[in-house]
Formats: C-alpha cells, sequence, structure tokens
C-alpha cells in the first residue's frame, strides 16, 4: 500500500492512487507537471493567459480521462498530448483574434538596450514559431524546448517516428527560411 501521496512516489503510483479517487495524488501530479505543461501550451499558442487556460483544461480533461491512461508510456507523454490538444483547440478559437505583436518579452533583469534587443529577437522567434503549422509547431515544441525524443514525441502526437522526423526537418527549413535576415544581422 502507497502511504500519502509526495515526492517519493513515482508517477504512476500517483496515477494507481488517483484512479482510485484520491484528489491529492492528482494533485501532486499537477505540482509536477504544471510548468511543463503550461510551458508546452504557451509555446504552441503564444499567449500567457490563453496557455495557463489551456493548461487547466488539459488538467481537467486528464483527470476526467484517467481512467483511459494506460502506463505503456509515462505519464507526462499522455498529459502532453492532452495539453497539445487543448492547445490546438485554443489556436482554432482564437487563431482571428491572436496578435502576437501584443505578446511581452522583455526581461527585468536586462538593461534597456539589452532588453530591448533580447526582446526583438526573442518576438521573431516567436513569430516564426507561431507562423509554423500546427503540426510541426508541436513537433518542433516537444524536441526543442521539451527535449523530448523522437520516440517519446511519436507516443505523444500519437504519429510514427518517421513523421516526427519529417515535420521536425520541416520546421527547422521553414524556421531557417523566415529567419535568414534576422541570422544575418547578427
Amino acid at each position: 500500500m502507497i502511504g500519502q501521496p509526495g515526492v517519493s512516489e513515482s508517477d504512476e503510483d500517483l496515477v494507481a492512487l488517483a484512479k482510485t479517487g484520491d484528489r491529492q495524488a492528482f494533485g501532486e501530479l499537477i505540482r509536477r507537471h504544471r510548468e511543463r505543461v503550461v510551458g508546452v501550451v504557451y509555446r504552441m499558442c503564444g499567449d500567457a493567459c490563453l496557455a495557463e487556460d489551456a493548461a487547466q483544461d488539459a488538467f481537467i480533461q486528464a483527470w476526467r480521462k484517467l481512467h483511459r491512461y494506460e502506463p505503456k508510456a509515462p505519464f507526462q507523454n499522455w498529459l502532453y498530448r492532452i495539453a497539445m490538444n487543448r492547445a490546438l483547440d485554443v489556436l482554432r478559437r482564437e487563431r482571428e483574434g491572436a496578435d502576437v505583436d501584443d505578446l511581452p518579452l522583455a526581461s527585468p533583469n536586462l538593461g534597456p538596450e539589452a532588453s530591448a534587443e533580447r526582446t526583438d529577437l526573442g518576438e521573431q522567434v516567436r513569430r516564426a514559431v507561431l507562423a509554423l503549422p500546427d503540426a510541426s509547431r508541436a513537433v518542433l515544441v516537444l524536441r526543442e524546448y521539451e527535449d523530448l525524443s523522437y520516440r517519446e514525441i511519436a507516443e505523444t502526437l500519437d504519429i510514427p517516428v518517421g513523421t516526427v522526423m519529417s515535420r521536425l526537418n520541416y520546421a527547422r527549413k521553414l524556421l531557417r527560411t523566415a529567419l535568414a535576415p534576422v541570422m544575418e544581422d547578427l
């Protein structure tokens, strides 16, 4: 029997407890994965408020569908899959109203000039990433920002590894093209 949910239990132990209705165990899973899930969703949609909302929706969806989770792949990958789907849903709903120009990027720890340069470069990269097709962006975010392996990405998105590789290659090609003028200036 597993004790109180905490740092010592694995995700699988906590999932087993949560499947019996233990909300504290599920709360620990949320605590462990919240920041990264919000990060993934943010990189998909580019809006912090939308990312928070979509991540919360993803956790609600995960709680509702927890009985379907089979530990063939890590819990984190299953959760990322739900979060990516929620992010894509948010993007579909918000696509016409979204304006990447309104998103702040400046760091409070930098001087004004360095902050402005970093903000400009970061904004250009973010725009280029947000301009990618949804499927390519999802693969890129999971690989470059979350450091998932090709196999983990394939499991998370339920696509073949070859598709992961081709989408990633396509995304990188589009980014190189979009960011070529920026790179010349550097």
